[in-house]
């Protein structure tokens, strides 16, 4: 269901991109403004995953890593991914004391995924791994080629709404030239918030599956939703349009599935993780009986 309706979403955005460039210019006018954002779109995807990290500050945790905290952490992504049939992504590591997490990389062979400090000093080793095959999971469902062409085509509208004014009066005139400049962007940007959304409740699916344990990543959402209303994550604040990388928002909670929020409330996906739990078989008793386990999360 939940790829069906990404692929609903999409099609709405391009009819949208379609409609507004034919009142803008026609089929020619529309023609243009597609060739230039998508080149602009393209190589943002071709080298999403080194700007992404760069800017967010991430450090990669490779063998040579001193941490014997790290080594771990960077041999359990692995093992997951091995376990989830994939290439192991490269790790890496923000110095912040929110937690968060994020993926990033245009497919699984040149994917990389990324936890704070602030993560891997709250959470058990159980709740890293729950939101580590998270995080997995969007790699494996490509979520990241998804969300580049829903901006492709989000990057287009709002170059076409922008010639509205100047050039789109003709066939629309200044009242209409208005609506298209301010209505189509920020119907594309709910399109964009919506398939984000989406993605996220299936990256839970797949990435319960991946762990073992749906209630690991349940615990783990609940304490990251603490966290991220406690601390600040300054990379974040200075990257706003990087926000719905994160598995949780890392600029402000939200309270509900609303319009405007790039996450679904952590409540709702608590829920749906424990009822797959349920299904599994999986009881809060079995579940917290690794985390007394010895391990370096403690």
């Amino acid at each position: 269901m939940g790829t069906a309706k990404t692929f609903m979403l999409l099609a709405a955005l391009t009819a949208l991109f379609m409609a507004v460039g034919y009142l803008v210019g026609g089929a020619m006018g529309m023609i243009i403004a597609f060739v230039v954002a998508a080149g602009m779109n393209i190589f943002s995807w071709w080298n999403a995953d080194k700007i992404v990290l760069r800017m967010q500050g991430a450090k990669e945790v490779t063998p040579e890593t001193s941490s014997p905290m790290l080594r771990t952490f960077a041999a359990d992504v692995a093992r997951m991914a091995e376990r989830a049939g994939m290439p192991a992504p490269r790790v890496y590591v923000i110095e912040t004391p929110q937690p968060n997490a994020f993926a990033t990389g245009r497919n699984p062979e040149n994917a990389a995924v990324a936890a704070t400090s602030g993560l891997l000093g709250s959470l058990s080793r159980e709740e890293v791994a729950g939101v580590m095959a998270h995080e997995l999971a969007h790699v494996q469902n490509r979520d990241t080629l998804t969300m580049t062409v829903t901006a492709t085509i989000a990057g287009a509208i709002g170059m076409l709404a922008n010639f509205a004014m100047f050039f789109g009066r003709e066939r629309s005139g200044l009242i209409g030239s208005l609506a298209i400049m301010i209505f189509a962007p920020m119907a594309a940007a709910l399109v964009q918030m919506a398939i984000s959304r989406s993605r996220e409740y299936e990256a839970d699916k797949r990435g319960a599956e991946i762990c073992g344990n749906p209630l690991w990543l349940a615990s783990a959402l609940q304490k990251i939703e603490r966290g991220t209303r406690s601390s600040v994550n300054m990379a974040a604040e200075r990257n706003p349009a990087m926000a719905h990388m994160y598995i949780a928002n890392p600029l402000s909670g939200r309270g509900a599935d609303n319009l405007f929020s790039t996450h679904p409330a952590t409540a709702n996906r608590i829920e749906a993780l424990r009822r797959m739990a349920a299904e599994m078989g999986v009881s809060s008793e079995k579940a917290e009986t690794p985390r007394r386990q010895a391990g370096p999360w403690g």
